[in-house]
């Protein structure tokens, strides 16, 4: 499609007007009528090519476990409470049921979860340019995660940046650029193609293991803004980051989250946030394999913006 960085995208700082020029070109490269967006591109045969990407059939999950304990990145946890069964029940003779009851943010910064494409309002408009008042409180009318209700399953590939750097994780602030994503798939013998699932390791789940938890809506590593070119031009379908996907603080001074923008506003790619890739990573180093299949099933929330979930490698 001929996306390429300027000398100016290629800085760590992105002005209002660069990204409003990259917003448009990502856009206008990307335009369909197609409601489901990137989807389109994860065609049948696709799927049917993916599915051939299983070999030894080993499962992994690539999502974290839910959070139900309060902390720094957490202010709102899961909250998961046993309703069942009564305490005269515990013990007693006959038929009793243990249940349990969960509720929580979908959209925080510990918990794995998809966007929909109604997630991000953007000068009163939603992707494709439909009205942002179709989002109500009762729930969205359009672009909700019913899109994807039969689940979303294509070929998965895993990019490691802390491998391709030499470190353990990025620190918070790093940027993630295009040419570390094309670094990646060389050091790694894979590449990106069109309707691919693409995962981005940037190392915060191990850094949050090791170090401890931090306050993540103020400081995070993510892919810099102008590398979602690199999406564009390979036909991305989903993109999936063990962070929030935005660096923060964020490279546009007015656009607190810019790849949240770019990816699904003006592109129609689902995103991913916190998923963990902790026990993928060496899996794909030992086997000398970086692609898979991927297998993800959102829950079917009437009107929502959003899902937890919790995708499946198959190699």
């Amino acid at each position: 499609m001929g996306i390429r960085m300027t000398p100016q995208e290629a800085s760590a700082q992105v002005t209002s007007d660069e990204f409003r020029a990259l917003y448009e070109r990502l856009r206008d490269a990307t335009r369909t009528d197609d409601p489901r967006g990137a989807l389109r591109h994860l065609t049948p045969e696709r799927v049917v090519a993916a599915a051939a990407e299983v070999r030894s059939g080993r499962t992994v999950s690539l999502a974290a476990p839910v959070e139900t304990r309060p902390g720094p990145d957490n202010p709102e946890p899961a909250v998961h409470r046993m309703t069942g069964p009564d305490t005269g029940d515990i013990g007693a003779d006959g038929l009793h049921f243990a249940v349990d009851r969960i509720a929580m943010n979908v959209h925080g910064d510990a918990d794995s979860h998809l966007d929909a494409l109604c997630h991000v309002l953007y000068n009163g408009e939603l992707y494709n340019g439909v009205s942002a008042s179709s989002v109500t409180p009762e729930g969205a009318l359009a672009l909700t995660v019913d899109l994807v209700r039969d689940g979303i399953v294509g070929r998965g590939v895993l990019l490691d940046i802390p491998r391709l750097r030499g470190v353990p994780w990025l620190e918070p602030g790093d940027h993630v650029t295009a040419g570390e994503l094309t670094a990646a798939e060389a050091a790694q013998g894979v590449r990106v193609g069109p309707g691919d699932i693409l995962l981005v390791r940037v190392g915060h789940r191990r850094r949050r293991e090791e170090l401890g938890a931090w306050n993540a809506a103020q400081a995070r590593a993510g892919l810099h803004p102008t590398a979602l070119g690199f999406l564009a031009e390979r036909e991305v379908s989903v993109l999936g980051g063990d962070g929030n996907n935005d660096t923060a603080p964020s490279a546009v001074a007015d656009v607190a989250f810019p790849v949240h923008v770019l990816a699904m506003h003006a592109m129609g790619v689902h995103l991913m946030d916190y998923l963990q890739f902790e026990e993928l990573a060496p899996v794909c180093a030992n086997a000398g394999r970086w692609d898979f299949l991927c297998v993800i099933a959102p829950l079917r929330l009437h009107g929502a913006t959003g899902s937890p979930v919790n995708p499946i490698a198959v190699l």
